[in-house]
């Protein structure tokens, strides 16, 4: 997180040294981060009253190639700091039924492109073969990152031995991870707002010398730095929600590569859990209308 702040801190220790119209960019920034995160360069300029020229030079006097770099920290800023609240009022795209059904949608699928574009190969290979060689995977994933968890849990638990999905129930955090070594491999989801919790457990993790993944929304987000190896799925904001479809999707093909990994050690699993669901009832078998 000390990445984001240092966009502000910047800001304030290059002050002095600005230019009479840069200083109105950056008094802007620093009040309006929010609001200036998703505006251009032009619409920057008119709203300080300076060209945008202007705007720019001021982009490369704190040292970045342009404004659109500038633009990114200012994205990665109001993921860490933007209250619900603040969110909720950022946009009026989903004001109504129609735009807000065709607008969410449309993010999702964004974010899965991205995703697709951004994933090495490599670093999603070398994390399929941590998981494939531990013994003993971890799965860590707190508040709406719990939901995540707790499915990439529940298929694992199909496909591999000893799989526990670190929960927030009447054991901290810290209980549950307690007899992880270095053995063990430790998957933390996190994503915006990032969970102090599960950024403290990952450094509990990291100084008992225990193998991370981590899959985030980026190379910087806080989770990343604890990790081995980062998987990044894209989680563009909608309003007062994230999109996890992607990060869905990229736990998708985790399940389904080590499944084909392992298609030949579970197939008997499979038959007698089959056999185990006919013999309690446990699906619907009964498809036919009264």
């Amino acid at each position: 997180m000390e990445t984001y702040v240092d966009l502000i801190k910047n800001i304030q220790n290059n002050f002095n040294n600005l230019s009479k119209g840069q200083k109105l960019i950056a008094e802007f920034i620093i009040n309006n981060y929010d609001k200036a995160a998703f505006m251009t360069a032009a619409a920057l300029g008119d709203t300080v009253n300076v060209s945008e020229s202007t705007v720019v030079r001021f982009a490369n006097t704190l040292g970045y190639a342009g404004y659109r770099e500038l633009q990114k920290e200012l994205h990665e800023l109001i993921k860490n700091k933007l209250t619900t609240v603040q969110r909720l009022t950022m946009t009026d795209e989903y004001s109504n039924k129609e735009n807000a059904l065709k607008k969410a949608m449309e993010k999702d699928k964004e974010n899965i492109d991205k995703t697709i574009n951004e994933t090495g190969y490599k670093a999603f290979q070398d994390a399929i073969d941590l998981i494939l060689n531990a013994e003993n995977v971890y799965i860590l994933g707190l508040r709406s990152s719990s939901f995540l968890a707790g499915y990439l849990g529940f298929y694992l638990n199909f496909l591999i031995k000893d799989v526990k999905v670190i929960t927030s129930g009447p054991n901290d955090v810290f209980e549950q991870l307690l007899k992880a070594d270095s053995k063990d491999l430790i998957i933390g989801i996190s994503y915006p707002r990032y969970s102090k919790r599960t950024l403290e457990a990952l450094d509990f993790c990291k100084e008992k010398r225990c193998k991370i993944i981590s899959i985030t929304d980026s190379l910087i987000s806080p989770a990343a730095k604890y990790s081995d190896i980062s998987l990044i799925a894209s989680s563009d904001m909608l309003s007062f929600v994230d999109s996890l479809v992607a990060p869905m999707s990229l736990i998708n093909a985790l399940i389904v590569s080590i499944g084909m990994e392992k298609k030949n050690d579970i197939r008997s699993s499979f038959e007698d859990l089959e056999n185990i669901w006919k013999r309690y009832n446990v699906y619907d078998v009964n498809n036919k209308d009264k």
